[in-house]
């Protein structure tokens, strides 16, 4: 058997993917990046376009790269002071084509040679695609799937990049799937929840006990009401009327899942169909009307948008139940369910840009929106990739539950953890897992509940027995906990650190699990990642990396480091506590003494 050698082998040409191969290559290591798609970039490349991230400077290293590139971009092509630049928020907001660019530029920046991208090729999560002796992964059996022969590589380190998880399952490592019980980790929305939009409060129905659900998928998509690049929306041949026909009801009547629509009576709902009947539109709390009725859009530059499931709907673009088998299936099944999914997507659009009975003005208001014809032309501007909210939860060393992302008490920060990798925050947020039911406020399962800033330990993505595999992507979470690390600025980050993490297995000819993580740690820091956040410190700050460092010791517990301010006496007693050392600090700036206090901690380190 010959098998292609390279110091690290990634499967799957996802964000988190990118960023480990350009963090290896930054280290010297010859990388390969497996994608069984022809295009690499995941989500961001297939219209999510609109960066799930709710406090941007938590997270930053080469994912805040990615968006300056972005922003770039459209400086370039039209000017500082043009719309388009205005339009991308800083470049957190970026049309599809403009991050294949990005994230092109940014694997060329990683050096000539350094990083190979192969497409097409498959791998299949099954054990015997997997060699290993002991604990090690020798090599891995891939689908040339252009020609059809099978390939085989090997490498030191190896990382699954999935958003399933594949080569972690196929190499043994034990996993999560469905929803875990409130009794089992005690975590806010856990389990079998029905929740008015967005936080609460819970209904009939509610039960949070575990079982086996998985949230929906849907495709995040492309759309403009530009009529110069707008392409038609096109009855799909399995077109079903009787999937869409509920949207009638929903339209004439107002319902809808905000918490705003809880008051109303039967009269003001009779009186909005009286109101929509006679051309007008609909005058219920929290109701959306025309496409927004259908997904939840946000503005891109050059008159599109990212057209995402519809959250404050019975009926969107998700189609929960369906994809329930994806994260254990195989390709030829997940394959048919990506059509199901894109016959589903165009018969809904199609549905309510035409069916007779639905009002016209409504119907109108949908119209004037279609595909953006300059995205995925290889594909009539729909988008190529389903979006895996969730696929398998790989078990590691760390399991990341709600309570990591949730303040210890009020105002205060979440817990730290000293071998922190990224900082991260949004909300825990996680879809629908059925679709919609008799007398129910929302679709089982969906919730948004708000988190803090928090820490990600590197155990989140190291296996407890595999000795050269990390997981960026498939982190280690219960399904709580899992729902806010899903989003791709953190799966970036963690890229990064399994990227950098690779490269110190090889050198210190070591596992995964025992890397010195100071190092791991200070090459992330030297490389303006972000490993804890405050709200008055950037990464370019000169004093950055020292409190990055002092914070993750305990040092700096509060949200603000406050460096020109005297040091109080409760902060300097937490520091000679710390550092069992009498530091004198009367009259002295924090800013003064953060040399001192390194030079303390680190005798006592050593």
């Amino acid at each position: 058997m010959f098998a292609y050698e390279y110091d690290v082998v990634i499967v799957g040409g996802t964000p988190a993917g990118i960023t480990a191969a350009i963090a290896a290559a930054r280290e010297g290591k010859h990388c390969l990046i497996l994608e069984r798609t022809g295009h690499i970039g995941g989500l961001p490349v297939n219209g999510l376009g609109a960066t799930d991230i709710a406090t941007r400077d938590a997270t930053t290293g080469l994912f805040k790269q990615f968006v300056s590139l972005n922003k770039e971009y459209y400086k370039a092509q039209f000017g500082m002071d043009s719309p388009q630049v205005k339009q991308s928020s800083d470049g957190y907001h970026f049309e599809p084509h403009v991050a294949a660019a990005s994230f092109d530029k940014m694997i060329g920046m990683a050096g000539p040679g350094k990083i190979e991208v192969l497409v097409f090729r498959q791998f299949d999560s099954a054990p015997k695609y997997v060699n290993k002796e002991g604990n090690t992964i020798q090599s891995i059996r891939i689908l040339n799937r252009q020609t059809g022969h099978e390939e085989y590589y090997s490498a030191q380190v190896f990382i699954d990049a999935t958003y399933e998880g594949d080569l972690g399952a196929a190499a043994g490592v034990p996993y999560r799937l469905g929803r875990e019980g409130i009794d089992e980790f005690d975590e806010p929305c856990a389990g079998k929840i029905y929740r008015w939009w967005k936080h609460g409060p819970d209904e009939e129905g509610t039960t949070y006990q575990g079982d086996n659900a998985i949230q929906a998928y849907n495709y995040r998509l492309c759309l403009t009401n530009n009529p110069n690049n707008r392409l038609p929306v096109v009855k799909p041949e399995a077109y079903d009327r009787e999937e869409f026909v509920s949207l009638i009801e929903d339209v004439l009547t107002g319902q809808n899942t905000d918490i705003r629509f809880s008051p109303v009576d039967s009269a003001q709902i009779q009186a909005n169909r009286r109101k929509i009947l006679a051309g007008e539109k609909t005058a219920i709390p929290g109701d959306p009307w025309g496409i927004w009725k259908l997904c939840s859009m946000t503005s891109l530059p050059n008159r599109k948008v990212d057209a995402n499931n519809q959250h404050l709907a019975l009926l969107s673009t998700d189609l929960p139940e369906e994809n329930w088998p994806w994260p254990t299936s195989g390709w030829a099944w997940r394959d048919q369910y990506a059509k199901r999914l894109k016959s589903y997507t165009l018969g809904l659009l199609w549905f309510a840009q035409n069916d007779k009975v639905l009002p016209e003005h409504f119907r109108e208001a949908c119209k004037s929106w279609g595909f953006a014809k300059d995205e995925y032309q290889d594909n009539h501007g729909f988008p190529r990739q389903v979006y895996v909210r969730e696929g398998r939860r790989l078990e590691g060393m760390h399991l990341f539950t709600a309570h990591d992302a949730l303040p210890l008490e009020k105002g205060g920060r979440p817990p730290v953890y000293s071998t922190s990798v990224t900082a991260s925050h949004y909300a825990l947020d996680s879809h629908g897992v059925r679709k919609r039911e008799p007398e129910r406020v929302h679709l089982d399962g969906f919730f948004s509940h708000p988190s803090a800033p928090y820490t990600v330990p590197y155990g989140v993505m190291v296996p407890k027995l595999i000795n050269n595999l990390l997981f960026p992507v498939a982190v280690s979470g219960s399904h709580v906990g899992f729902s806010t690390l899903r989003m791709e600025p953190c799966w970036m980050a963690l890229g990064e650190a399994a990227g950098i993490a690779a490269a110190l297995t090889i050198n210190n000819e070591v596992s995964v699990r025992e890397i010195p993580i100071n190092l791991l740690q200070e090459t992330l820091l030297n490389n303006g990642a972000t490993l804890i956040y405050f709200n008055d410190l950037k990464a370019t700050d000169v004093e950055f990396k020292e409190i990055q460092k002092l914070a993750l010791l305990g040092f700096f517990p509060e949200w603000e480091a406050s460096l020109d301010e005297d040091l109080d006496i409760n902060t300097g007693h937490l520091w000679n506590k710390l550092t069992h050392k009498n530091i004198p600090y009367n009259g002295k700036a924090k800013r003064e003494l953060i040399k001192t206090l390194l030079t303390e901690w680190s005798q006592i380190e050593n």
